[in-house]
This record gives structure tokens, C-alpha cells and sequence, in this order.
């Protein structure tokens, strides 16, 4: 079947996702820097969950625009990764919500440890589904920065309960890896 309808539905589900985060974001009462203040954690995670959600939407946007079609078994593997994803804009509250507490910090990092599985899922179910000499198999690769995103959300997420700064610092060390453009797929595919 063709991918058109399930890139629409995907970034109708990313948007949904940010606008989610920033509505649970709350006003601060007062109008001095003390007010503002207070809301400095919250704004820190909503910045560290749009960048990951950006992130998402745009490898997603690669992943598909690299791909000709998709079966049943795509559709639900593009599902569970939707689902993971939209956790963010609880696990992202609640982190902040909490000042980086151990527990949410920790459930943050589930999440993202889930999202990344799933992602790999789905980028596999489309290697497969394409063949291993398709356009998509050979820009992915080995897929390094998959692999070490995982790693370290493995590492992370215990770590959250002894230093729970040092758990999201991890989660921030993979985000800016994966701001580093990679051009495999744009070089494949646009090339």
C-alpha cells in the first residue's frame, strides 16, 4: 500500500504531540524574575521534549520519504512508535513539574528508551520490507547513532535515581548527536 496516508496521519500526531506540550505549560504567577523562576524546569524539559519530538518527526519524515510503500505490520509499527511519543507530554510535565526528581527522570528516560525501540522497529520492518540492496538498507547502514542512543538510555535510566542531573544530561548528549547532520539518507535519496 502507499505511504501517503500514513506520513499524513504521523505528522498530524507529531503536531499534536508539541501542541500538547506547550499547553501544560503553566503561566507564572507574578511578574518579577522570581516568578519566572519557578518555571525554569518546566521550560528546560519542554525544550529537551520538542527538540526530541522535532527530532523524531524529522528522521520519521526521512525514514518514509527513503521508503516506496508499507504493509499492515509498518502501519503498526509507525503505531506503537506514535505511542511512545506521545507519553512526551507527560513524562516531560512530570519531570518538570518535579524539579528532575529521581522517578520522573527516570520514566522520562523509559520513554525514550521505548520511542527508540520502536523507531528501530520500524526502521527495520521497512529495511525488510524494501530489501537489503533497497535505497533505504544502504543509507542506514549500521546505524551507529541508533545503536549508542539505545546504550546510553540503557545507562541513563539508572543512573536518574543516583544523579538524576547526570541521567538527563545523557539524554541532552543524544539529542545533540542527533543534531549532527547525517546526510545518508538525504544523499540517497536527493543525491
Amino acid at each position: 500500500m502507499r505511504k501517503g496516508r500514513l506520513e499524513a496521519f504521523s505528522d498530524g500526531v507529531f503536531a499534536v504531540i508539541i501542541t500538547i506540550m506547550v499547553l501544560d505549560m503553566k503561566v507564572p504567577r507574578g511578574t518579577d524574575l522570581q516568578a519566572l523562576k519557578s518555571v525554569v524546569p518546566v521550560f528546560l524539559c519542554y525544550v529537551l521534549s520538542y527538540l526530541y519530538v522535532g527530532l523524531y518527526w524529522s528522521n520519521h519524515h526521512h525514514l518514509l520519504h527513503a521508503s516506496e510503500r508499507v504493509t499492515g505490520g509498518i502501519l503498526w509499527a509507525n503505531l506503537v512508535l506514535l505511542f511512545c511519543l506521545s507519553l512526551a507530554p507527560f513524562t516531560t510535565a512530570w519531570m518538570g513539574e518535579n524539579n528532575f526528581a529521581p522517578l520522573p527522570v527516570a520514566v522520562y528516560g523509559i520513554m525514550l528508551l521505548f520511542a527508540a525501540i520502536a523507531y528501530f522497529v520500524l526502521t527495520k520492518s521497512l529495511i525488510a520490507h524494501h530489501g537489503k540492496n533497497s535505497v533505504l538498507a544502504t543509507s542506514i547502514g549500521r546505524d551507529w547513532k541508533g545503536t549508542a542512543s539505545l546504550l546510553v538510555y540503557v545507562a541513563a535510566i539508572p543512573l536518574a535515581f543516583v544523579k538524576p542531573w547526570l541521567a538527563c544530561a545523557c539524554y541532552t548528549f543524544v539529542a545533540i548527536m542527533w543534531l549532527v547532520p547525517d546526510p545518508r539518507l538525504e544523499k540517497h535519496v536527493h543525491g
